[in-house]
């Protein structure tokens, strides 16, 4: 595996972890879909999101998976199990953890191989946009469950040992 799909296995598998510690604190099923004045996605709503996004762009576009996205149901369902969508992340870890080794210094110089919002760009460029754009609403999501729950408990999204590599396991240490 090169140096850039190696980091950015690393930052996607530490964000979907975290995101999934995020689901795991809300008390109940039903806080994870609860609706904010001012705030357009509940948590669950953008669980649903960054899996579907991954799944697609990493499993399927570039892992050649046969995902399908239903990217209107990612933003219109309001029901589920916290279980289901911790779930959802663990099987987008897979599909991370799969995928982005096979993916060659070659690929990531190229154009991905899909257009996106319209515009063409580069591999390389649009996994770190994929990284940041899961920041981005893992970020959300935590203050989203701190409003809803009054918790201002830290999932330890952004620990720093967990960009460490487990020199036994290969993979990033947990964070």
């Amino acid at each position: 595996m090169n140096s850039v799909t190696r980091d950015m296995q690393i930052l996607l598998v530490r964000e979907l972890q975290a995101f999934a510690r995020e689901v795991e604190m809300f008390p109940d099923d039903a806080s994870v879909w609860r609706m904010l004045p001012g705030v357009t996605n509940s948590a669950g709503t953008l669980a649903l999101h960054v899996c579907g996004n991954l799944q697609h762009y990493v499993g399927h576009v570039l892992g050649g998976t046969n995902y399908v996205r239903h990217r209107e149901l990612e933003f219109s369902q309001r029901a589920g199990t916290r279980a289901e969508l911790v779930r959802a992340m663990h099987e987008t870890v897979a599909v991370v953890e799969h995928v982005l080794p096979r993916v060659s210094e070659e690929m990531l110089s190229r154009d991905y191989p899909e257009q996106v919002g319209g515009c063409t760009i580069n591999t390389r460029l649009f996994l770190s946009h994929l990284s940041v754009h899961l920041a981005y609403h893992l970020g959300q999501a935590g203050y989203v469950r701190r409003v809803v729950t009054g918790d201002s408990r830290s999932s330890g999204a952004i620990a720093l040992k967990s960009l460490t590599v487990d020199p036994e396991a290969g993979r990033p240490s947990p964070g």
